[in-house]
């Protein structure tokens, strides 16, 4: 059963970290990005197979984001168009900013956890799934909500 979150940033907010800050503070394990629509002033990436990051500026309309979530760790990724249309995508990064608006809608997947473990043959933190037992309650009022601050 996928639970639906839909949430508003404001202009100024980091988009990354606030996605994170909200599966840390609501103790989410597994969720995907469903759909988001809004634009950033600083978009912050890092490009395909590239070590570096790039920072871009200006006003940019978000075309995409997808990625996995977790408190475990997250993976994004984002599509975004400049003023003539031109369209870039990559690794979403901590520096984006919100521009005027972050309208986004997350699933959250309570069957499963999303961890994070170091994949041999990549060399990296890749996704590992595994299945999780929910008892009745939580399946019916959701994850248990972290009260840590």
């Amino acid at each position: 059963m996928l639970q639906p979150i839909a949430l508003r940033l404001q202009p100024g907010q980091d988009l990354k970290l606030e996605l994170d800050r909200l599966v840390a503070t609501r103790n989410i394990d597994a969720a995907c990005i469903l759909t988001c629509v809004g634009s950033l002033t600083t978009a912050v990436l890092r490009y395909a197979n590239e070590e570096k990051a790039v920072q871009l500026t200006g006003h940019f309309e978000i075309i995409s984001l997808t990625g996995t979530l977790s408190k475990h760790g997250s993976h994004y990724h984002i599509a975004i168009a400049d003023g003539r249309g031109q369209t870039t995508g990559a690794h979403l990064l901590g520096g984006s900013k919100i521009y005027t608006t972050a309208e986004i809608v997350i699933g959250i997947l309570r069957e499963v956890n999303f961890l994070r473990t170091l994949d041999r043959q990549t060399g990296y933190p890749e996704l590992a799934i595994t299945q999780r037992t929910i008892s009745d309650k939580e399946y019916k009022n959701g994850p248990a909500r972290n009260t840590e601050k």
